[in-house]
């Protein structure tokens, strides 16, 4: 019996040594900054972390909401119909950088001509009213529209800029990608191809983000300079996601991505962190 109490007292003792999980799951847009800050913080402070994708910005809004991770990763805001759907939890967003959500087309496209496109173009292209990149100066070729799926921070942008209203998107059945880098390999390699994906997955080789031309006439790149401004229309933040208030290990996690260390790595993955946006004009 006094071996097994030393034991038991030995065992508990230990106990703090092993911190529960920590984990994350939604945008893959946002996971590239996760992962990297997951792995120092792995390695600098023994914490565990576990981080996922499932689902994309909108599988991390349902995760948290029903309490299956601490912090869920989102390229959009957390939407009326979210909070209607968890009315228990507490939605806190916390601002970790900005991307833009591009018109990409695979290299082909680009060749032909292709550059820039109004938000008529995509809107005819995406309802089939344009199925020929000729119609677009490009070459006679037909259109191969690669749809993002429902509840991905690209489409929900995308809607938004097309219809003004994600809701508002017509049904329209076309094949399907999910992740970034799904998006980017099927793209890549279908001749003709054009998608809608964030914009520092452009590579300017196999994939081209295309300009979005004004009313004006005018051309605006999905760059820094025009995201940091939101000149470029599907400019859109990126977030970390809390039940209420960060708290633990999260608000650990969270701290460190908001620091310096964790702002570099921001830049790093070709976002633009919170000190390059412009703010109120400035």
């Amino acid at each position: 019996m006094r071996g097994w109490t030393v034991f038991a007292a030995a065992l508990f003792a230990a106990a703090p040594m092993f911190a529960d999980v920590l984990k994350i799951n939604g945008s893959t847009t946002v996971n590239p900054v996760a992962a990297e800050a997951a792995e120092v913080l792995r390695a600098e402070q023994n914490m565990e972390i576990h981080i996922d994708t499932q689902g994309g910005s909108t599988g991390g809004i349902s995760s948290l909401g029903d309490g299956l991770v601490q912090i869920g990763m989102s390229s959009r805001t957390v939407s009326d119909k979210d909070r209607q759907k968890y009315p228990s939890a507490q939605f806190t967003q916390i601002h970790i950088g900005e991307d833009a959500v591009a018109i990409v087309v695979s290299r082909d496209v680009w060749e032909s001509g292709v550059r820039a496109v109004t938000r008529e173009n995509v809107r005819d292209v995406f309802e089939g009213k344009i199925v020929n990149w000729k119609e677009l100066g490009g070459a006679d070729q037909r259109i191969v529209f690669f749809n993002r799926e429902p509840g991905r921070g690209e489409w929900e942008v995308f809607g938004k800029w097309l219809y003004g209203d994600p809701k508002k998107v017509p049904a329209i059945s076309y094949q399907e990608v999910g992740g970034n880098e799904e998006t980017r390999n099927k793209v890549g390699s279908t001749r003709g191809a054009v998608t809608l994906l964030s914009s520092v997955w452009a590579d300017g080789k196999a994939l081209i983000a295309l300009a979005i031309q004004d009313e004006n006439g005018q051309a605006i790149q999905p760059n820094g300079a025009n995201i940091a401004s939101h000149k470029y229309p599907m400019s859109r933040p990126l977030f970390l996601l809390t039940n209420g208030a960060p708290s633990g290990e999260a608000k650990q996690f969270i701290d460190f991505v908001l620091s310096p260390r964790g702002q570099e790595l921001v830049r790093k993955h070709g976002y633009l962190s919170l000190d390059q946006l412009v703010v109120d004009g400035k």
